[in-house]
């Protein structure tokens, strides 16, 4: 069991949910306010069995059980009900002298897909509200495909292609690059011969945050200045750094990294930003490029 309170909100996720209601619903005036403990859930679904909780929450406890409905509003709703998710039930109960309770979904990772943008709206009925008021009487819930962490998705053949190639690598549309895990550090792998021949890089994956999959890099070695610029520049070697406010990621499900990069040499001055984007491949296509070329 996982619970999963998330505020995270995606520019798709506010346009499904931004249309209004007009309902209205009968309120309590009474000691304290019963409402979903947000009004946003990102639930990152990655199989079938798991169970996210959605809390329903009491301003105050009370010495009964308080015993509510939640319902899927199917008007505002896109997620379909028996094939995206399933609910455990839809009532929930607030034990007495407690303040919580949880409303749970299943998700059904085989019926969604990464590009899927699909929301469920929930609502509290006011009945059997007892004199509790009842607030936030909505909810938005969002489902996401995600698959879980195989440093071995990563490692292998990949193609390399950056817009640093268009500018200081003449004739060069894409690289085919070899990856292999880092032996000394837990999820890092080593993109040999990134850009240029005898210069590795080494990434680190992000495990903790399945929604957040992010890269992370220390300033390394990219490149010799003398292949780039065909001239010696500082000690001669370009460094490459993370770019500020472009954080780099990764998809699990896709088996592909989109890597920012800031690239400078020491005393000498920045050259320039760049995204590159790396693309996990079969043996059998890198074999085909290997005979065919990109």
């Amino acid at each position: 069991m996982k619970k999963v309170l998330m505020g995270l909100c995606t520019f798709f996720t506010v346009l499904f949910f931004a249309t209004s209601c007009n309902e209205s619903y009968t309120t309590y005036e009474g000691p304290g306010f019963i409402s979903f403990s947000d009004s946003l859930y990102v639930l990152p679904v990655q199989n079938n069995e798991e169970v996210f909780d959605i809390p329903v929450v009491a301003a105050q406890s009370c010495d009964y059980d308080r015993t509510l409905a939640v319902e899927v509003l199917d008007k505002k709703t896109n997620a379909v009900e028996g094939k995206h998710f399933s609910i455990e039930s839809n009532t929930i109960t607030i034990p007495a002298g407690e303040l919580t309770a949880n409303f749970r979904i299943k998700g059904n990772a085989d019926n969604i897909t990464i590009n899927d943008s699909l929301g469920i709206k929930l609502h509290i009925l006011t009945e059997n509200a007892g004199d509790e008021r009842l607030q936030s009487l909505e909810a938005n819930v969002l489902l996401v495909k995600t698959c879980p962490l195989d440093m071995n998705d990563f490692t292998g053949y990949c193609i390399l292609k950056s817009p640093y190639m268009n500018q200081y690598m003449s004739g060069v549309k894409a690289r085919l690059v070899r990856s292999e895990l880092d032996p000394e550090h837990e999820n890092t792998i080593i993109l040999k011969d990134y850009f240029y021949d005898g210069y590795d890089v080494r990434l680190r994956f992000t495990a903790n945050d399945l929604l957040n999959p992010l890269l992370e890099m220390d300033e390394q070695p990219f490149g010799p200045t003398s292949e780039a610029f065909g001239t010696v520049y500082g000690d001669g070697v370009i460094y490459m750094q993370q770019m500020m406010g472009y954080p780099s990621y990764y998809s699990t499900c896709e088996h592909f990294l989109v890597h920012y990069t800031t690239l400078f040499v020491p005393e000498v001055g920045t050259i320039g930003s760049y995204f590159n984007v790396v693309e996990f491949i079969s043996d059998d296509e890198a074999e085909r490029i290997q005979r065919e070329g990109f």
